[in-house]
């Protein structure tokens, strides 16, 4: 007897012990996960940096990542970098913005009008499958060299995924709960506010991860084409002067900017759909 009474206290610092590590592995396994993409990006430099070296490969063909590395310095460090990147950068909010507006208002009017959708979408559908860039080049005669032709390029290129993303979303509400609302005589407006658009904010954040960074390649299409500043128009000026090294640096400033807009969008989404799971799957989400 005595010697089960012992025994308690041992058995209560084991599931003590066996609680505390249940509670730490989440965290350890949070942080391992978390430390597996910067680990898979240093071995790609070494990797990298270690084949260009061993097969002599010419900087002009394919630099090193210390030839980007200091290509990137030298041209944040000498202020070349910074006027194309805010062009650039309000090129892709700018025609982000206007894409998403249009095409949340188009999905809403299609997704709730059936008349609409036989209308009007055929026409959507026909001009998404125009190739864009066929088709700017002739957004660059109608508005010119300036920014304009590049936010309307940009907003081209990021209104369909919202149109279609909120079109699903839309029609997607449960059809008993309309019908419960309805027997209440709810109205077709809060209708909408209390299910549909609830039931479409997950798609339509989806389609702002997605159309966000459509955006930045909206944005270097339209300089490709024809533009007098830009980081796209920089590429062009790189690339005629052979200057490989520097075409990355800015490919690497380009890639940054898509992430940094889609942890926004994810952010964002992470305070507007508190109540969803939706999010948990994305990339940069907990």
């Amino acid at each position: 007897m005595s010697q089960t009474q012992a025994d308690i206290p041992s058995l209560a610092d084991d599931a003590r012990d066996i609680a505390e590590s249940a509670k730490a592995a989440p965290a350890r396994s949070w942080k391992e996960s978390h430390l597996l993409s910067p680990g898979l990006f240093v071995v790609v430099l070494v990797v990298w940096e270690t084949l260009i070296a061993l097969l002599d490969v010419p900087a002009i063909v394919f630099p090193p990542p210390s030839a980007v590395a200091v290509a990137l310095y030298d041209g944040i460090v000498s202020g070349l970098f910074l006027p194309h990147f805010l062009v650039t950068l309000y090129e892709i909010l700018a025609g982000f913005f206007i894409g998403a507006v249009a095409g949340i208002s188009l999905g809403i009017l299609i997704g709730l009008s059936p008349l609409m959708e036989r209308i009007i979408y055929p026409y959507i559908i026909a001009f998404q499958a125009m190739p864009k860039i066929a088709i700017a080049p002739i957004m660059v005669i109608w508005f010119g060299y300036g920014l304009t032709s590049k936010i309307i390029i940009t907003a081209t290129i990021a209104f369909f995924p919202l149109l279609a993303n909120t079109i699903v979303g839309l029609r997607s509400a449960p059809k008993d709960q309309i019908d419960m609302l309805r027997a209440c005589t709810a109205t077709d407006w809060q209708i909408f506010r209390m299910v549909r658009l609830p039931q479409a904010l997950p798609f339509i954040f989806v389609g702002l991860d997605i159309a966000v960074v459509l955006s930045v390649i909206g944005a270097i299409v339209g300089e490709f084409v024809g533009a007098k500043a830009g980081l796209g128009y920089l590429i062009l000026q790189m690339n005629f002067n052979f200057n490989i090294a520097g075409v990355f640096a800015i490919l690497i400033i380009l890639s940054s900017i898509g992430i940094g807009l889609h942890l926004l969008v994810v952010a964002i989404q992470r305070r507007v759909l508190f109540w969803s799971e939706a999010h948990s799957g994305t990339f940069g989400g907990a």
